[in-house]
This record gives structure tokens, C-alpha cells and sequence, in this order.
């Protein structure tokens, strides 16, 4: 067998390979060297039965076909029959030779099986390698869901799908949803513990998922102030031994309890979990120990907050935790600690790279492209989010210890500046220098605070824009307009794009009367500041100072979109709408203003006066009687009050109103006339006839309570109605002889005073001409009519000029509260604008 040689094992890159390559141990020629075969030959194995092949094989190509070889025929031809035929032979073992068929079968060809021939397949079968004739393959064995391990798998998919849509209903804020999801999951998985239980599979059953339930169930009851369900749930994962590191819940079971200031438990349980968490994850361990501090300086126990602070501040220094200790040296007043403190926190690392790595070079497109596409990514955002707390936080800290560290708040804020100025937020300095100047205004120490902001004068360009702009705000405020417009037109040359200092330039324009200027400023710095609220306040103003009410309507109507609840936009709505004589729109945005601020006087008045000329006195009653209610002096309201009962016929209401107006005005004796007219009206001539007498007393020469008192004595049959009636034509001559000097006064003057100026005695007083009050007076000189019991009476020496003063002297207002001038408006609501940084 020396020359059988074994085909090495490679890869089957092509199945039909070595198909016709020709093997040598068929070769015939060499057989009477091969001692394997002569021996075999020698052999019991060499005398079986010959094995005739009816077909010739391929391998031969048609030559004769030999029998297995015995020992006679070998010998009998010697040499002669091998040399020549070169006849295939099979094996020792009389193996079927390479073309041979046997009873009808084809022969095995185990070479290239893969290619689909089969020992069993006839001659002449077509050839068919993926067995297609034999039709589709027949269909999937169908799961049998009846049975129980098939019926827990269904379970288990169906309590992790609860879990999911539980935390997709908490990602959507539908917190009710989140929580029934939750408890549905908890009663699934139960179920699904009793069914392994009663199929004795309880050894298999899923922690993961158990564990799984009840922490989400926990925290949904968390996160829906169940705080009690939410402990004894994280109390039932807690305490069970199977669950690996469900200690570390204690700390939420910590934050329950400090949400529920519950301070002690909570400290508690955050000492429980750390004592659980091992030194590896030391960021857990930072995290609660800052927790405990927190909690230590809501019970007021600063000193062993600042053990937690100092240890934290040791290990893993950050903003966050550096700014509790300066808060808690504050508080126990430590100058020295305070000052170690914020040196601590301005050396904390932020571990941000500086921001020169996002200027682009001028000579790599593609890096310019990369540094365009990471300018603005949520990393760098999250970088500058990092930075703008860190700057929170120190400003802060500088502005509370300043005057607690030194002997002067000056002195503490130079000494902040300088440890700044030291650091890496060198650029806060000047922020810290402005904040000074903010905190001398706050002290109402306007000097220093000008003085310091002129320090800025030589600084570079932001901070002299900034610090110009709060000294044209100064003063404005001081009515100093020509050094406003100076620092305004300053802030503008340092920086042509800040909006507040083109507000403070249309400021002083608008003080100027130069409205259209004014309108320019601020229309610029909306263009450099869309949302300069400001600037679309004082340029609604200036339209409607031109006249331009449209326009001015539609920067109002801008404005509520932004500042939805400001009260001073919608009244300015309503007051256009007004203007433009639309009193249903006025109503509306007043009655929204009202949402916002219920307890306004002014704002029910105005809508009792709106309701009042709509002609609705019910509602104008309510109104003005909510607004009496809130405030009670304004004599606006309360003439409007009393005159309303007196008109609805309840005089006895209208007395208490006009007594208030009587404490309001005590000089007016109008109001004291209307008291004792609803007295007399009322029936009650004795306290009528007594509050006359009082008047009498305060106003001797007053006409009407003379005539009254006159009326009344006559009427009752009282001896002292000849004492008054003398001293009423007194007093009627003595008026009468003032007229006359003064039509001569007017007569012979060339001044030309205004018609009837000086025409009223020291009695009365000037009601004003509005159509208003003129219909209100005439109403009310018809009232009461002929009902009255002394009407029937005789004048006696009252004589036909006698009118009842109830008429002239009282006059509802236009308007229920008092109108603003453009100056109130201007300096009041226009300068909104908090041009001092915070």
C-alpha cells in the first residue's frame, strides 16, 4: 500500500474537484510489485466467485471487465494478461469496482455525493441535486401553548411588556398611567409565581423579574407622592436576602424621607447605604455623603455638614458641594474658613477644553466643516451649561461673603476680585465689578455707584457697554436726561448691538418728544433682539403716543404672546381697545387682567365704569363694589355707590358711603349735605335736622344747609326757623353782593379769565362739566318726586329759587380710576427694562 496516498483535507471550494483525476492504486501495470496484493492474491480471499459487470464501467472506457483474480488464472497467464489489459481490480475484500452495477443498482460514487448522487437512485433518474421533485416541505410543528412551561413564558413576556409601558408612560408624563401599568405588572408576576408553584418549577423562578416589578412599582408610587406604598415596597426588596445589593436602596428610601422632611430617618438610612456600598464606587459614596450634608444643613447642624462638605471638597472637589460649604461658614460666621472656602472653589476643575479649539483654521476645509458640526453638539452644550452654573455660583459666593470678610463690603468685594483675577475665571472680575456697582444702587448709595461704573470708561468694549448702559439707566431715573443720552450714545459706540443701551437712547429721545426718533431706537434693537420685551413695550407706547393706535395694538398683542401674564400689557390692551372705541374687546382683556391680579381696585372700577356706560348697572354695581371693597378710599367709587342706591330708592345704604367720603374730605361739606339729604329722605327729619345743625355749625354760610334748615324747622313747628330764615337772607345778600364784584371784576379785567371761575362761594365746590356728571346731576334733581311728605308743604319765606341740593352736588366719575398721564406711563411702565445685570 506504499503507493496509496491520502488526498489532503482542503477547502471545498468547488464540490466537483478531482472528479476525473486518475487514482494510482488502479493502475495494474505495477500489481506484481505490490506485496500487499500478492499476498491477497495467495489468499482464501482471491478464490471467490468472479463478479461479472453487466455494463461496462466509466472508468475503463470500454475495455473488458476482470474477474477477481484467482490463483489459477494468475499462474496460468503470468506476467501476460496484466502487462496488456490493464484491467480495473478491486480490492482484497472483493469490493464492487469503480463502474460496476449490481442487480440493477448504480454505483456508489461517495466522491461526489454532495453533488446529488445517491446508491439509491436508478440509471437514467433525472438529475435533481436539491431534491425538488419530492414537493414542499411539509409544514412547522405549531407550538402547544396548552401546556404550563409555555403558558409561564407567555407570562413572563407579558409582565416585562407592563414594565416597558410603564416607563414609557412616566417618559410622557402621564403619571396616573404609569403607576396602573406598574401595579398590573406586580399582580402579572405574582400570578406567574403561583402558576410555577403549582407546577413544582418554583426552584426556576425569575428573580430578575420579581426584582425587576417591584423596584419600577416603587418608584412610580414615588414619582406620584405615594411616599408610603413607596417604602414598604422598597422595605419588601430590601429585606429580602435573595436579591444581590438591594441595599443601595435605602437611598431612595432616604429621599422619600427627606422629601418628607423627615431629616432624621433620612440621615439613617443614607449612613445604611453607605456602610452597603464598598470603596470601589467611590462617585456613589461622594454622592451620598453630599446628600447627608444637604440634610444636615436643613436641621440646622452646620458643623456636621461641614465634615461632609471638607471631606468631599478632600476627595472629589465640585462646584456644587464647595458652594455648600461657603454657605455653611456663612452661617456659623467663620471670616477666615469663608475665605479658604472660595479660594477651594475657584481651583475646582470644570474639565472643559477652551473654547480656541472651536476656531476653525483658515487653510483645512474639512477641519473647519468638523469644527462647524461640533460647535454647537449637545457636548459643547453641556460644556457651557458646566461653566454658566460654575460662574452662578462663584458670583454668588463673592456677593454673600463680601461684606462678612472684611471690615467693609468694598473691601471684602477687592478681595474676591483679586482671587478671580488669579484664577481661570479671570473674566468674571469685571462681572464682580459691575455686581459691586449693582450692590452700592441696592444700598441706595448712588455716588459710589456711579463711581465705580465710570471705572469702566478704559475697559474693553463689552464691559464699558455694560457699564454705560447702567449709568444712562442712573440717570434717566434722576431726570438727568443730557448725561443719559451721553452714557447711551457711549454704550452705543462700545458695542452698536446691545439692546439695552438703544432702549436708553430711545428713552431720552422719547422724553424729547421726538417720537419718530424714538420709535427708530427701539425698532433697531428689536432688530439686534427679537425678544427685547423692552424695546416692544416703549415702541407700543410711542405709536400710541402718535396716534398710530393699530400699530400700536399689534405691538401689544406681540408682547402678551411673550409675556402671557403681564399685567401692564393687558391693561394697555384694553385701554387701546378702548381708545378704539371697541368696549367689548376693553371688557374681555380687562376681565383676563382681573385673573391675574384679582385684587386690583382700579382695574374693578374701570370695569364698573365700562358696564356703566354698556348701560349693565348690575354688573357696574359689582364691580365698583369689589373695588370699594379692596380699597375703600376712592371717592370716585364710593360717590358712584351712594348715588347708585340713591337712585335704586335705599337711601339708608347711600348714607354710609358718603359718612367714608365725609373721613376722606372733611373739608367738603358736599359730602356732609348728601348725608343728612338720604336722612331726610329716608324719613328721619330729627337726625336730619341735627346733622343740618352741625353744618350750620362748620359752615355758617352755606346757602343750602341755611334753606334746609329753614325747611325743616317749618315743617316740625320749631321756634328757631325765624333765627335761621334771618340769617339765610344774610347770607343770600352777602352772595349775591360777591357776584356782583366779581361779573365786575370780569367786566373791567383784560386777562380774560375763563367764564365763571370765581362764580361759586366757599360752600360748594367745582363739579367739573363732563356729559357724565351733567346727566347724573339732573337725574338726581328729579329725585324724590312728589312722595316726599313735606313736598305738599308751604315755602314760607324759602323763596321760588330754592332747589334741593341733592341734585348738583354729587357727579359720578368718567372714569373709576385716575388717569394716568403720558408721564406716569412713560416713567411707570415704559422703563421695565432691568438694564442692571443680576
Amino acid at each position: 500500500m506504499e503507493n496509496v496516498h491520502l488526498v489532503p483535507e482542503e477547502e471545498e471550494d468547488d464540490l466537483y474537484t478531482g472528479y476525473n483525476d486518475y487514482n494510482p492504486t488502479f493502475d495494474s501495470e505495477d500489481l506484481h510489485n505490490d506485496v500487499g496484493f500478492q499476498q491477497a492474491v495467495r489468499t482464501s480471499h482471491g478464490r471467490r466467485p468472479p463478479m461479472t459487470a453487466k455494463y461496462p464501467g466509466t472508468a475503463i472506457g470500454g475495455r473488458p471487465i476482470g474477474t477477481a483474480y484467482g490463483e489459477d488464472s494468475c499462474q496460468g497467464r503470468k506476467g501476460e494478461g496484466l502487462q496488456e489489459s490493464r484491467m480495473p481490480v478491486g480490492t482484497a475484500m472483493g469490493r464492487p469496482m469503480t463502474g460496476a452495477v449490481q442487480d440493477g443498482a448504480a454505483r456508489p460514487m461517495t466522491a461526489v455525493r454532495a453533488a446529488g448522487y445517491s446508491s439509491s437512485i436508478a440509471r437514467g433518474s433525472v438529475f435533481d441535486p436539491l431534491g425538488q421533485s419530492k414537493g414542499p416541505a411539509p409544514p412547522l410543528e405549531t407550538k402547544n401553548e396548552d401546556t404550563p412551561e409555555e403558558k409561564i413564558k407567555i407570562l413572563e413576556k407579558k409582565v416585562n411588556d407592563l414594565i416597558e409601558e410603564s416607563c414609557l408612560a412616566l417618559a410622557r408624563g402621564d403619571l396616573q398611567l404609569n403607576l396602573e401599568k406598574a401595579k398590573e405588572a406586580g399582580r402579572k408576576e405574582r400570578a406567574l409565581v403561583r402558576q410555577r408553584e403549582q407546577t413544582d418549577t418554583a426552584d426556576h423562578i425569575n428573580l430578575d423579574l420579581t426584582y425587576s416589578v417591584l423596584f419600577n412599582l416603587a418608584n412610580q408610587y414615588a414619582n406620584n407622592d405615594m411616599y408610603t406604598e413607596a417604602l414598604n415596597t422598597y422595605q419588601v426588596i430590601v429585606k429580602n436576602k435573595m436579591f444581590n445589593n438591594a441595599g443601595r436602596l435605602k437611598v431612595n428610601m432616604a429621599n422619600i424621607y427627606f422629601k418628607q422632611k423627615n431629616y432624621t430617618k433620612a440621615i439613617k438610612f443614607y449612613r445604611m447605604a453607605l456602610d452597603q456600598i464598598s470603596n470601589a464606587h467611590n462617585a456613589m459614596r461622594i454622592k451620598i455623603m453630599q446628600n447627608i450634608g444637604v440634610v444636615f444643613i436643613h436641621m440646622g447642624q452646620y458643623s456636621d455638614a461641614i465634615t461632609s462638605f471638607e471631606y468631599i471638597m478632600t476627595e472629589s472637589p465640585n462646584i456644587k458641594t464647595g458652594f455648600n460649604l461657603i454657605l455653611c461658614y456663612y452661617a456659623i460666621g467663620d471670616r477666615d474658613r469663608m475665605k479658604k472656602a472660595f479660594q477651594k472653589l475657584i481651583c475646582v476643575p470644570l474639565g472643559i477644553d477652551d473654547d480656541d479649539k472651536y476656531i476653525p483654521p483658515n487653510d483645512d476645509p474639512h477641519a473647519n466643516m468638523v469644527i462647524e458640526a461640533i460647535k454647537n453638539d449637545k457636548l459643547h452644550q453641556m460644556e457651557r451649561e458646566r461653566k454658566a452654573l460654575a460662574e452662578k455660583y462663584i458670583m454668588t459666593s463673592a456677593k454673600l461673603i463680601a461684606p462678612a470678610i472684611e471690615s467693609s463690603f468694598a473691601a471684602g468685594f477687592d478681595w474676591c476680585v483679586d482671587m478671580v483675577k488669579g484664577s481661570q475665571y479671570v473674566e468674571l472680575a469685571n462681572d464682580l465689578e459691575i455686581n459691586k456697582a449693582i450692590t452700592y444702587l441696592r444700598q441706595r448709595d448712588f455716588k459710589q455707584t456711579v463711581e465705580t461704573l465710570k471705572m469702566f470708561e478704559k475697559k474693553d468694549s463689552r464691559v464699558k457697554s455694560a457699564a454705560a448702559t447702567n449709568l444712562s439707566f442712573l440717570y434717566f431715573l434722576e431726570k438727568d436726561f443730557d448725561q443719559a443720552d451721553r452714557y447711551a450714545e457711549l454704550a452705543m459706540s462700545a458695542d452698536r448691538y446691545n439692546p439695552a443701551a438703544l432702549v436708553n437712547k430711545g428713552n431720552t429721545e422719547f422724553v424729547k418728544e421726538d417720537y419718530e426718533k424714538a420709535a427708530e431706537f427701539y425698532k433697531e434693537a428689536l432688530r439686534n433682539d427679537s425678544s427685547c420685551t423692552e424695546a416692544l413695550y416703549n415702541l407700543g407706547l410711542t405709536y400710541k403716543r402718535l396716534g398710530r393706535l393699530e400699530e400700536a395694538l399689534d405691538c401689544f398683542l406681540k408682547l402678551h404672546a411673550i409675556l402671557r401674564n403681564s399685567a401692564q400689557v393687558m391693561y394697555q390692551l384694553a385701554n387701546l381697545y378702548e381708545m378704539l372705541e371697541d368696549p367689548h374687546q376693553a371688557i374681555e382683556w380687562l376681565m383676563q387682567l382681573t385673573s391675574v391680579t384679582p385684587t386690583d381696585a382700579q382695574v374693578l372700577a374701570k370695569l364698573g365704569d365700562l358696564y356703566d356706560n354698556e348701560g349693565d348697572k348690575s354688573q357696574a354695581f359689582q364691580y365698583y363694589y369689589e373695588s370699594y371693597r379692596y380699597f375703600p378710599s376712592n371717592i370716585s367709587v364710593i360717590e358712584w355707590l351712594g348715588a347708585y342706591y340713591i337712585d335704586t330708592q335705599f337711601c339708608e345704604k347711600a348714607i354710609q358711603y358718603f359718612e367714608r367720603a365725609t373721613l376722606i374730605q372733611p373739608t367738603q361739606v358736599k359730602w356732609q349735605l348728601m348725608v343728612a339729604s338720604c336722612y331726610r329722605r329716608s324719613g328721619n327729619y330729627q337726625k336730619a335736622l341735627e346733622t343740618y345743625k352741625d353744618i350750620h355749625r362748620k359752615f355758617p354760610e352755606n346757602v343750602e344747609c341755611l334753606r334746609f334748615l329753614v325747611r325743616l324747622c317749618t315743617d316740625m313747628g320749631l321756634k328757631e326757623v325765624q333765627d335761621y330764615a334771618t340769617k339765610l337772607k344774610k347770607v343770600e345778600k352777602m352772595k349775591e353782593i360777591r357776584e356782583q364784584r366779581v361779573r365786575s371784576g370780569r367786566d373791567s379785567s383784560a386777562r380774560g379769565r375763563r367764564e365763571g371761575s370765581a362764580g361759586s362761594d366757599s360752600g360748594q365746590s367745582n363739579h367739573g362739566t363732563s356729559a357724565k356728571g351733567e346727566r347724573l346731576s339732573v337725574k338726581l334733581k328729579t329725585l324724590p318726586g312728589s312722595n316726599e311728605p313735606y313736598e305738599a308743604s308751604t315755602q314760607l319765606e324759602i323763596d321760588a329759587s330754592y332747589v334741593d341740593p341733592l341734585g348738583p352736588q354729587i357727579q359720578r366719575p368718567k372714569t373709576a380710576a385716575r388717569k394716568r398721564t403720558e408721564e406716569d406711563e412713560f416713567a411707570d411702565e415704559e422703563l421695565g427694562d432691568d438694564l442692571l445685570p443680576e
